[in-house]
């Protein structure tokens, strides 16, 4: 009896050292995992919809560890030490939701690990395709756009987590139907919808103000107005033939779409198409433009790009400029129940001090965030917006969630009056592309938690 008790006594430290043993290896191999994750993120922006893909066929195990030249380069450069915050805030969303806090959830850590390693394959192989180097991506959507029809599908999983800048404006006018997915059929209907804008500027805009009515002169009036305070921060826009053609765009629109006719607000969504258009034409950053340099016909054809793009974009979220803007207070409703649902402190806090939604987020939808960050990544952003197509108004309120939790802390640190004051004048003027894909990651992240399943939102 005495051997075998001692033999259990032996074998019950044992026994805990291999517990003990299991769970440092599984430990040690969730951070491994997790440190491989963030080693192909450095230097690289975080593209939600690869970061949170999953495959159902096996991965090619050599594709994943037999990394390119090409491909260890891009870990290192570009970036590589401004990415440390990404890294770390990454790192923490991960432990907060996989890490284990006792012995009981072994089965759940190894669970967590098995995803988490998944993930980082699916980063690496998709890496490799679309975000490893920027040759990589350039040969991507070369080759999407090179066919005789353009598969918009495709293109717009690329276009998602951003454009080379060169290409911008033609997969703009693809994402949004102004150019055809057929090649052939391009040159012709691009030749005849930038006929059919000089007829209407001739028919509504060129025209004398005695064969206008009183609300068409008002219209313009107020758009002659706005158009100067249009990005003030931005040289070229306070160029006065820049004006006159933002003017012309805005007008021209404002009377072909009378149910909503022109909307403060509108003015600031042209502004991105301006600046991507005038790019084929203009080369270096836009404080160097001058929109003199151009012919009578290219600015006739910017001007006819920009109004058609406008088009379709407003086309797509009408009721957010008619009358009352219905839209825009219904995402705002929503934008508010989601906050509640993933950070209710937050939530909680501004409904104590009595600060209401729309005292802030009302200008966040009406001008999609143009006068909330830097101008240099809005079209950045935007390729984002067009790259969800008809759904992006209801992407639009997981971004501004996003965008607003982004300064939890500080949020529930503020009274009312400094709450109206931060919102107002959000830190951002010096945020970065990593900054930016940290809040589009995000807003993927939850969009795929909670728009299938609207239950979760409901009070």
């Amino acid at each position: 009896m005495r051997n075998t008790n001692t033999s259990n006594n032996n074998n019950g430290p044992e026994d805990q050292r291999k517990k003990e043993s299991t769970l440092t290896s599984l430990d040690s191999r969730f951070n491994q995992t997790l440190r491989n994750v963030q080693g192909l993120l450095k230097g690289r922006s975080i593209p939600g919809k690869i970061l949170l893909t999953r495959r159902s066929d096996p991965l090619d195990e050599s594709s994943v560890q037999e990394r390119t030249p090409e491909y260890e380069r891009s870990l290192s450069y570009n970036e590589a030490g401004s990415s440390d915050r990404l890294a770390k805030a990454v790192e923490e969303e991960v432990q907060s939701t996989s890490k284990p806090n006792n012995n009981t959830n072994v089965i759940k850590l190894k669970t967590s690990t098995s995803e988490i390693e998944n993930t980082s394959k699916e980063v690496s192989k998709s890496a490799m395709g679309a975000r490893a180097t920027d040759s990589a991506r350039v040969m991507k959507f070369t080759k999407a756009l090179s066919g005789t029809t353009v598969i918009l599908e495709k293109l717009r999983e690329l276009a998602w987590s951003g454009i080379p800048d060169y290409m911008r404006p033609d997969v703009w006018r693809l994402l949004l139907g102004y150019a055809p997915p057929n090649s052939d059929r391009k040159e012709g209907i691009l030749r005849r919808k930038r006929l059919e804008y000089l007829d209407c500027v001739s028919q509504y805009y060129d025209i004398p103000d005695t064969e206008r009515s009183d609300d068409e002169i008002n219209m313009l009036r107020q758009i002659s107005v706005d158009c100067p305070r249009t990005v003030p921060d931005v040289s070229f826009f306070q160029e006065p033939q820049v004006q006159k053609s933002l003017e012309r765009i805005l007008y021209t629109w404002a009377i072909r779409h009378p149910a909503s006719g022109y909307v403060q607000g509108i003015n600031d969504l042209a502004t991105p198409f301006l600046v991507v258009f005038l790019s084929e034409y203009l080369e270096g950053g836009a404080d160097n433009w001058s929109i003199s340099d151009l012919s009578l016909e290219n600015i006739s054809n910017l001007e006819a790009d920009c109004y058609w793009c406008l088009s379709k974009l407003l086309d797509g979220m009408q009721d957010h400029y008619t009358f009352a803007q219905p839209g825009i207070q219904r995402l705002v409703f929503k934008l508010k129940e989601l906050v509640r649902r993933i950070d209710e402190p937050v939530s909680r806090h501004m409904e104590e001090q009595g600060l209401e939604f729309l005292q802030f987020a009302f200008r966040w939808f009406n001008c999609l965030l143009i006068r909330e960050i830097p101008f240099h990544l809005v079209t950045r952003l935007w390729d984002t917006y067009l790259a969800e197509g008809d759904a992006l108004p209801d992407f639009l309120v997981y971004i501004f969630a996003s965008f607003l939790l982004t300064w939890s802390d500080k949020l529930q640190k503020l009274d009312f009056q400094e709450l109206v004051m931060f919102l107002q004048h959000l830190p951002t003027q010096n945020w970065t592309h990593q900054e930016l894909e940290m809040v589009l990651s995000r807003a993927f992240m939850w969009h795929s938690m909670f728009n299938n399943s609207p239950s979760h939102l409901a009070s």
